[in-house]
């Protein structure tokens, strides 16, 4: 049988006047968009233009919730109550929510954003409050996360459904984290290097780390960062490679 592959991308993330990424360049290669909620970028007008460009494409609407950090883009670490992350959420995802079915779409999954994706893939009280939350709002919503994490524990037990990510520009720890963002390793540049690590993971279902060790990775959707400088021209050589290799780029 042919696989099959998600292909996923954070857009929506300027504010204001401020604009970042090319998001209707990006859009001709994805399959699945996760849209800004306000609380580390995206307004009222970037939500929609967001949605604008995607659903009209058929590309799965998401949301990309994030802890309340503007200035810092939601990359850093905040002390925060199951809570407050379950309000903040709900907050998050029903601006996307409602923003899509107004435009005659619909959600399909959520993707939390930066520190809070980081600190829930290992925090499992912070896990099921963002998984709960989410089955508060819809049940049949999906979570991208890591197939091994404390999110995929919480989505599980809560009967959600989650499509296991990996992230084709970033490097990974033993524990299948990614590593800290100040770490110069963090990021891979080098877009032949991000096809060949892509095209591995989903043959082999193993990634190498950074140490050289090779841990197992469940993979059904892979990132591309809409914010990195080479980011069209990632999505496009990705989706070539896929495509090369007999691995259909679709929506899950």
């Amino acid at each position: 049988m042919r696989k099959q592959i998600d292909l996923n991308c954070d857009l929506g993330e300027g504010f204001g006047i401020y604009t970042l990424g090319e998001d209707e360049k990006i859009a001709d290669f994805i399959t699945s968009a996760n849209i800004a909620c306000g609380f580390h970028a995206g307004d009222p007008g970037v939500i929609k233009k967001t949605i604008d460009i995607t659903g009209p494409r058929g590309i799965n609407i998401g949301a990309h919730p994030s802890l309340p950090d503007l200035i810092g883009f939601g990359r850093r670490n905040m002390a925060v109550t199951p809570q407050e992350v379950i309000n903040y959420l709900i907050y998050q995802i029903g601006a996307v929510k409602t923003f899509a079915e107004v435009a005659g779409f619909s959600l399909k999954h959520v993707k939390p954003h930066g520190s809070l994706y980081n600190m829930a893939s290992t925090d499992k009280k912070l896990a099921t409050a963002i998984v709960e939350s989410i089955a508060l709002i819809d049940p049949d919503l999906i979570i991208i996360a890591p197939a091994v994490s404390a999110m995929a524990e919480a989505a599980k037990e809560k009967g959600l459904s989650l499509k296991g990510e990996f992230f084709a520009d970033r490097n990974y720890n033993e524990d299948g984290t990614l590593l800290s963002r100040r770490d110069p390793q963090a990021i891979i540049k080098d877009p032949q290097e991000v096809c060949a690590r892509t095209l591995e993971v989903i043959n082999s279902g193993f990634v190498k780390t950074t140490t050289g060790k090779l841990i197992p990775l469940e993979v059904e959707t892979i990132c591309v960062h809409g914010d990195t400088p080479k980011a069209v021209e990632f999505a496009r050589l990705i989706k070539e490679s896929l495509l090369e290799n007999n691995i259909e780029v679709k929506a899950f």
